[in-house]
């Protein structure tokens, strides 16, 4: 006769414990190796280099740049004040706010969001003033004329486009890259510098003006441009014609910059100062931006011999940052 094998008192008891460990941890949630239902709990950054642009007297143009996150960005969402007026998706940079008051003042700011719904610290805020309302005006603009550019190597081109003629006037104008909006900027303007494109590529732009009553012109004629292939330092953005001196003011040496600012379509309010390796300073021009040649001076020390090297860069109007100038070096005394 076959006996069935009996387990040891040692075995019995090792299942035994197993099973009671089992239990612990369904009793515990435990799980070994780590938590893998871990939520998310890290915000995204706060996009940057917000810009709004009023297109028309009851419509704005909101840009910024891309925020970053650890599982990555999925929406944006865009303030009026306190209130969410636009719920956009991730890949998205820009949205047109619609249905505002003609010669109001009006406030945004942009928070991004995660997939787990964390929502990020709101951006810079920015104030623009919608123009005053064209009475009963049906009539749009009349098409901008053909638009010219130029390559600002890999990644930017510069468009300049003829006045278009409205009679209550243009609001502003706008840029397609294809069917697609990519940028606005004031009536007032006759040029733009489009960033943040990829290198050796051919792209088509046009230009459409808007009035204060939303009229929208017919398009013009298309530019084509192809970036250089590779990577370029930006210099196509980068301020032109840099100079820097050194100086002595009640034994204290200052570097005295000149410079010509970038062509980007409009006054450039903001720069960036780099020092000796590091950025040093960032300088804000109050009022009305030199477009034509701009200086600035700044305190160094009160060390004779002291040798530095100083270069500057340009906040572009879709605010992003352009290249550095030529790197200049300087000696105190």
């Amino acid at each position: 006769m076959r006996r069935t094998p009996h387990l040891s008192t040692s075995l019995t008891a090792l299942l035994a414990l197993t099973g009671c460990a089992l239990a612990a941890c369904t009793l515990t949630a435990c799980a070994w190796g780590g938590d893998q239902d871990a939520k998310d709990v890290q915000p995204p950054t706060a996009p940057r280099g917000v810009t709004v642009q009023a297109g028309s007297a009851t419509t704005t143009h909101v840009m910024w740049n891309k925020a970053t996150d650890d599982t990555g960005v999925t929406g944006y969402d865009v303030y009026r004040g306190a209130t969410r007026v636009e719920r956009v998706p991730g890949g998205k940079h820009m949205v047109d706010v619609v249905g505002l008051k003609p010669s109001t003042a009006y406030t945004f700011t942009v928070r991004a969001r995660d997939a787990e719904g964390n929502a990020g610290p709101a951006s810079k805020k920015l104030t623009v003033t919608t123009p005053a309302a064209a009475t009963a005006d049906r009539k749009p603009p009349s098409r901008p004329g053909s638009p010219r550019g130029a390559v600002e190597g890999s990644r930017a081109v510069t468009l300049s486009w003829g006045a278009s003629k409205d009679d209550k006037g243009v609001a502003s104008y706008e840029i397609y890259q294809g069917t697609s909006k990519i940028h606005s900027v004031a009536g007032s303007e006759r040029e733009t510098l489009v960033t943040g494109l990829r290198p050796g590529t051919a792209y088509r732009f046009r230009v459409k003006a808007l009035d204060a009553a939303d009229n929208a012109s017919p398009a013009s004629s298309a530019v084509r441009l192809t970036t250089a292939a590779g990577r370029d330092d930006g210099r196509g953005t980068a301020p032109a014609d840099f100079r820097a001196r050194t100086r002595e003011a009640d034994g204290a040496y200052y570097i005295d910059l000149a410079w010509t600012p970038p062509h980007t379509g409009g006054a450039v309010a903001e720069y960036q100062i780099h020092l000796d390796g590091k950025n040093a300073t960032s300088l804000v021009f109050g009022g009305t931006a030199p477009r034509k040649k701009a200086t600035h001076s700044f305190y160094v020390g009160r060390q004779p011999g002291d040798t530095h090297r100083v270069k500057l860069r340009a906040k572009l109007p879709d605010g992003t940052w352009g290249g550095y100038s030529t790197a200049r070096t300087v000696t105190t005394g």
